[in-house]
């Protein structure tokens, strides 16, 4: 006899349950500057994976820009309560060609901290049967920039983070244990790096 716990559990692995909407999957209340120094406001839909940027105008048309034709957007989250910024800078994902990127911005300062999003498979252990199952989740990769407009990925490792910190690193080391830090959370990170700016 199937249980309540282990019917939810199929329509999550599945797919079968309501599909879970994702921040770039909305219209959003927002306005861009394209490279042009024009300035859209209106509705806007984005998507960092693409690194395109949708745009409905008042005649209820769509235009699709592309990074290279903006410099910077924001939105108002609805999902999230808040504004979000997002800005287009020069980035070589592999090699030395660099082309350009949407970044979220989360801090700016003498550290920089930036974000992508992403969607991911990711595979779980389940505690109520044996075995395992795979959902698909929203990640987010995270990026510093220095103040000579350096960008490079963040490993994810404390280590690493602490060791550009410099003789800052024990006063941040000390602050992230004692607020719990989780760094794979972009609001408890950006309070990291905002801590760490503040030291100077």
């Amino acid at each position: 006899m199937r249980t309540v716990l282990t019917i939810l559990l199929f329509k999550l692995t599945t797919g079968y349950a309501t599909a879970q909407q994702w921040p770039f999957e909305i219209w959003h209340e927002g306005k861009i500057v394209l490279e042009s120094g024009d300035t859209l406001r209106g509705v806007v839909k984005y998507d960092l994976q693409q690194d395109l940027i949708q745009y409905t105008n008042q005649q209820n048309q769509i235009e699709a820009f592309t990074a290279r034709k903006v410099l910077y957007f924001e939105i108002f989250d609805g999902m999230e309560n808040r504004y979000r910024h997002f800005f287009t800078l020069p980035y070589a994902a592999s090699g030395n060609y660099k082309t350009q990127v949407f970044f979220e911005l989360l801090v700016d300062g003498k550290m920089t901290l930036l974000t992508r999003e992403s969607l991911e498979f990711r595979t779980y252990t389940s505690p109520y049967y044996f075995g395992s199952y795979t959902r698909q989740v929203l990640v987010y990769k995270f990026f510093l920039m220095d103040d000579r407009a350096n960008i490079n990925e963040f490993s994810g490792k404390k280590p690493d983070l602490l060791r550009l910190m410099g003789n800052k690193a024990d006063q941040v080391d000390r602050f992230m244990r004692a607020n719990r830090i989780k760094m794979e959370e972009p609001q408890d990170f950006a309070r990291t790096i905002n801590y760490y700016n503040s030291l100077f």
